[in-house]
């Protein structure tokens, strides 16, 4: 027992290990925001860049984080260093390659622990997936052609639209402006600023000072304040008598017509629907994009030059492939993706089971769906999937619940995926699908599910799974939706003898098919399926191909002044979110969800931008096919 004295003594001791256990954690603290800001750093790792730079130092880190008590890791790994320098510099030959693998090996069999281990094979595997840059650079002294710095929105956004240039015209609240600079590579601003999956947020220089530019969420605010039909669309050149037909009235082939229409070509679309816009129309709900506004986009497109539309037209119903190919000099295929998947599996085709991609359509084609006291069932986590869940809910599903087998499939956007729980779908993960349970009369009853468990990650770094060894059970549902992928309805055309693999039509990057004279096809029954964005790219490098091969060189000119850039104070600001309506209020109906930005938020939004279009970046990135 210690007396009053002695517990003065104590207590006095205590707190000074106390303080100096606080000084420890704040200066963990400090290094723990130092290693956010450097994740950001590495997010942002430009396109472009040599890719023996970035392993180099990625190798550093490992160097950096060693203790330093056995030799394969600490003196090791600084040699392996000296090796890729020298190779950068321009001063290495085969025999520095052999060399380098062969101490990444002796580092990574006897290295004491993970971080001579990882670092030495972080560079293994660099062998063999850049093995063309390390050769150029040992018999060249250079990088491979073509790698260079680009601006990194610019280079991800798939149309390669302008970003730095409408974000510029936004500041100065030309919004005028701004859809014609978007226009100028994609037709439908509107659109894209509601569903678009903003890939050139991903690497924007931004998060070197705070966080990532809100790109769409400036976009839409744009398109907010004048639509895009009463916005001037470019003055198209002299008609050339040339005509080219185009199956498939949505992203790609509308964002096709459009341009060849301006270059003065006549374009006429051939369309199964009553209406035009693709999965766009009747693959994404109302709440995301509503069809008013969309309908924007199209009329401000039809209105652009000689396009001429029928709609229910099916080709290989209503009209037949080789017909169109007689009476056009060219052809494009953009029929997309739009038949959903059912699973090989008995009971696939009960009445209460059906493709998201299917539910989607009858939805938007007005089919009244009462899900009222039902359980729904919904295996996938892609974006369509969690359109599916939410659209169920609106629908007034009693339970939506989504099964995948691991994490790494919800592929969906987290903000989908965020939407969908505020709206009260449940989710569960490591559950594999094994059958469907069907009645006497072929309705399904419940869905049968074997528990799973992670396992090792596969060669890109994602999980795989293996059997639990708790049992399979029983899950009760009403109906099962299938977000499973899609395909294309390409059975007429692989008659008519266009190449195809697996459903997909057969072309190249540039959208020409082979064997196939003037015939040219691209969008996601060329891909599989897959986004808006990557469709109107594809429309668009069909479109100029197109007109390359007929035998022209048209320009599509911006009718659009972009105000001259700045430097930026690089003062770290917050980001402006698109905010959205309340949860429980958007669950009951299918209007719109999200929020205009105000004014201010839109105006300092677009002031954090950096320009790297003139400032530290490299070129301007070109459209392909251009």
């Amino acid at each position: 027992m210690l007396r009053s004295g002695e517990i003065f003594t104590e207590y006095c001791f205590r707190g000074a290990n106390m303080r100096k256990l606080a000084k420890k954690g704040n200066m963990n603290e400090r290094i723990d925001v130092v290693l956010r800001k450097f994740r950001s750093r590495m997010t942002s790792y430009p396109p472009g860049m040599c890719p023996l730079s970035l392993y180099r130092s990625l190798l550093q880190i490992s160097m950096n984080q060693s203790c330093g008590k056995c030799i394969p890791c600490r003196d090791g790994l600084g040699e392996v260093d000296w090796f890729l320098k020298s190779i950068l510099n321009g001063d290495a030959t085969e025999d520095t390659l052999k060399q380098l693998e062969e101490k990444c090996r002796m580092i990574a069999s006897t290295a004491d622990c993970a971080v001579g281990v990882v670092g030495a094979n972080l560079i293994l595997d660099s062998l063999t997936e850049f093995a063309d840059e390390y050769e150029s650079h040992i018999k060249k002294r250079r990088c491979v052609e073509n790698v260079t710095q680009t601006i990194p929105c610019v280079t991800l956004c798939p149309a390669h639209v302008d970003v730095p240039g409408y974000i510029a015209c936004i500041k100065e609240g030309d919004y005028a402006g701004a859809v014609k600079v978007i226009r100028d590579r994609n037709p439908f601003p509107t659109a894209c600023a509601m569903v678009c999956e903003h890939p050139c947020e991903r690497k924007c220089r931004r998060s070197l000072v705070d966080e990532a530019i809100n790109i769409r969420g400036l976009k839409k605010y744009a398109v907010d304040q004048t639509a895009a039909d009463t916005v001037p669309t470019p003055c198209k050149n002299v008609a050339t008598g040339k005509s080219i037909g185009i199956i498939g009235g949505g992203p790609a082939g509308l964002t096709a017509a459009y341009f060849l229409s301006l270059m003065g070509h006549e374009a006429v679309v051939y369309e199964e629907h009553e209406k035009l816009g693709g999965m766009l129309r009747y693959g994404i709900p109302e709440y995301r994009l509503p069809k008013a506004r969309l309908d924007e986009d199209i009329k401000a497109i039809l209105g652009a030059g000689d396009i001429k539309v029928h709609t229910s037209t099916k080709v290989g119903r209503d009209i037949s492939f080789d017909e169109i190919r007689e009476k056009h000099d060219a052809v494009y295929i953009g029929i997309g993706a739009q038949l959903g998947n059912r699973m090989p599996m008995e009971n696939a085709d009960a009445d209460n089971v059906i493709p998201a991609a299917d539910f989607l359509q009858k939805v938007a084609n007005g089919d009244d769906m009462d899900l009222t006291g039902k359980k729904v069932v919904l295996i996938g986590g892609g974006n369509v999937a969690m359109d599916a869940a939410r659209t169920a809910v609106r629908l007034n599903a009693a339970t939506v619940h989504v099964f995948t087998r691991k994490r790494d499939d919800y592929t969906a956007l987290q903000s989908e995926i965020i939407g969908a729980m505020q709206e009260g779908v449940r989710f569960r993960s490591f559950l594999n699908f094994l059958n469907i349970e069907a009645d006497d009369d072929g309705i399904v009853q419940a869905v049968w599910l074997q528990p799973e468990i992670a396992a090792e990650l596969d060669e890109y770094g994602m999980l795989t799974t293996e059997h639990s060894s708790d049992y399979p059970f029983r899950f009760k549902c009403d109906l099962l939706i299938l977000g499973v992928g899609q395909r294309s309805d390409s059975k007429v055309f692989e008659d008519a003898g266009i190449p195809v693999n697996r459903g997909r039509i057969i072309a190249d990057e540039t959208c020409t098919v082979e064997g196939a004279a003037g015939v040219f096809s691209g969008g996601d029954c060329v891909t599989g399926p897959s986004t808006a964005i990557n469709a109107v790219a594809a429309g668009q490098v069909a479109a100029y191909n197109i007109d390359e091969y007929l035998g022209y060189h048209h320009k599509v000119h911006l009718e659009a002044d972009i105000p001259p850039a700045l430097p930026n104070p690089c003062v770290p600001t917050g980001r402006a979110e698109i905010m959205e309506k309340d949860p429980f209020e958007r669950r009951d109906n299918f209007d719109f969800v999200e929020l205009s930005m105000t004014a201010e938020e839109a105006a300092r939004e677009a002031g954090r931008c950096l320009r790297c279009d003139h400032y530290g970046c490299g070129v301007m990135e070109g459209g392909s096919g251009r």
